[in-house]
């Protein structure tokens, strides 16, 4: 059976999840290496996941590297799946690519439209597949709704909507600016823009504060948010987003359209529900590896899927591009009070 042979770069709490993934969830994948620059990081991993799982007679103990250009030279490895801090993003998928790796970057593929758009080129120009880690296309209840959309049978979309509420539990000292719209909103976008398939954003209206940790305000800090999108076909989609929900990890999703109306997601674990003294109460999901581990394994089959038939991956650069995009007009409509353009051009770089 052939199998895709893949390093992991970043062995922090996504990365540990996708190499788990690698080395026992995907029987046609063949985790091969894990590189992090932390002292002893990349070992305490590659041991533990090379200890089970991985498919009889197909090579070596999962090899571990400190220094990330170790993964460029060795000529086993066919790909590489980044989840490595989003500021070194970019940098990574230039390198990969540049050494005729095929890439699967976690999302934000980088942090200005000039850096996302290197990283496409550089794919582009070294042949190598490219795919972004936006999960929620690849969950039930999203893929189903698409496929409607995709079918007719919603119509025309008029009102979208999709939101992200977190457990909690974050420092706000470890938070960058506007990491709200760049890291976790920007799947929110996402959303809007797969299920408004062939429609452009235009303008974005943001609103955002500090209400999880007010005494961070004064330094930046942005946990809450709503972003009001328009797009080209005249859609308007609703994307919101807050760092703390005291009852667990929710994300929902709404499109409704000329020919109905679908909707995603919950945070419930089961569909059972107790009615008790208290009235009902349901058990809620408390993490994104909870509720979206069977999205986190079909996206990484699809890119293993990809790299072995060297077919277009599901979720491309252009479409992360896209997203970023988003994700940049927001944060800009924050600081100036009002509405932005979704610009082709960085905003965080002057015009030319």
């Amino acid at each position: 059976m052939e199998c895709s042979s893949i390093a992991l770069i970043g062995s922090g709490r996504m990365g540990s999840f996708h190499g788990e993934t690698l080395s026992r969830r995907l029987p046609r994948a063949r985790l091969a290496a894990v590189a992090d620059p932390a002292p002893g990081a990349a070992g305490r991993l590659a041991a533990t996941l090379g200890a089970t799982g991985q498919p009889a007679g197909l090579g070596d103990a999962v090899r571990a590297y400190t220094d990330v250009a170790e993964v460029w030279a060795d000529p086993e490895i066919e790909a590489v799946v980044i989840a490595a801090p989003a500021r070194f993003h970019a940098e990574l998928i230039v390198a990969a690519a540049r050494a005729g790796k095929h890439v699967f970057c976690e999302k934000p593929t980088a942090l200005t439209l000039a850096d996302a758009d290197r990283a496409i080129d550089a794919c582009r120009a070294s042949g190598v597949i490219f795919q972004v880690g936006f999960n929620r296309r690849f969950a039930p209840d999203w893929s189903a709704a698409r496929a409607l959309i995709d079918a007719g049978r919603v119509g025309t979309p008029r009102l979208l909507r999709s939101l992200t509420r977190d457990p909690g539990g974050f420092d706000p000292a470890r938070v960058a600016p506007d990491t709200i719209f760049n890291e976790t909103l920007i799947h929110d976008f996402d959303t809007l823009c797969f299920l408004n398939p062939g429609a452009t954003a235009v303008e974005v209206h943001a609103f955002a504060d500090a209400l999880v940790e007010p005494g961070w305000r004064d330094r930046g800090l942005l946990d809450t948010a709503v972003v009001t999108v328009r797009f080209d076909n005249g859609a308007i989609g609703i994307a919101e987003a807050c760092f703390e929900a005291s009852y667990g990890y929710d994300v929902r999703g709404e499109v409704l359209g000329s020919g109905g109306m679908a909707t995603m997601g919950g945070g419930r674990r089961t569909g059972m529900a107790f009615s008790g003294p208290e009235g009902r109460l349901v058990e809620t999901v408390r993490g994104d590896q909870e509720l979206f581990a069977g999205a986190y394994t079909a996206e990484l089959e699809a890119f293993a899927d990809a790299v072995r038939t060297g077919t277009e991956p599901p979720v491309t650069g252009e479409d992360a591009r896209a997203a970023l995009a988003i994700a940049l007009a927001a944060a800009e409509s924050v600081r100036t009070r009002s509405p932005a353009a979704v610009s082709a051009r960085s905003l965080t770089e002057p015009a030319p």
